[in-house]
């Protein structure tokens, strides 16, 4: 198996097929439309692939804020429904967690749907804990992924 970041749109496209996992929905268009907004503030993708099979995949970005200075953030994060538990998930947070100290990152931060409790499971055992609430107000539905 082998890592790899994507970092170019083009990259993260040809790997839809593994962010369906996630969000089966999701549309190449509405896809590239929204990658064309998220690359431009540091957005970039990790990827595990097995020969050249994409198995696992998570998108971050750096950014700062007030409470916490420069953080990084997991997104999207998603692997092959065959190849769960069985340390891909662990090869993508270990990288992310390198990609954070290299630079200077004061924490790792990520958002999991309230009813996952796979992926609590999981985080948890990476060493992530709850800290707060992300609240969302939804404006449009129709907008969304999920």
């Amino acid at each position: 198996m082998k890592l790899r970041e994507l970092t170019t749109i083009k990259e993260m496209l040809s790997q839809i097929d593994t962010i369906r996992f996630l969000y089966p929905n999701l549309s190449e268009d509405k896809y590239e439309s929204f990658l064309s907004e998220m690359v431009p503030h540091n957005y970039t993708q990790i990827a595990v692939f097995e020969e050249e099979n994409c198995i696992g995949i998570t998108g971050c970005w750096s950014a700062t804020k007030l409470w916490t200075g420069k953080y990084l953030e997991i997104d999207n994060f998603v692997v092959h429904p065959e190849y769960r538990s069985k340390g891909i998930g662990k090869m993508l947070t270990d990288y992310v967690e390198k990609k954070a100290i290299e630079l200077n990152c004061s924490s790792i931060v990520l958002d999991a749907f309230t009813g996952n409790f796979a992926a609590h499971r999981f985080y948890y055992n990476q060493g992530y804990a709850p800290r707060g609430f992300h609240f969302v107000k939804i404006l449009d539905e129709k907008k969304m992924t999920v």
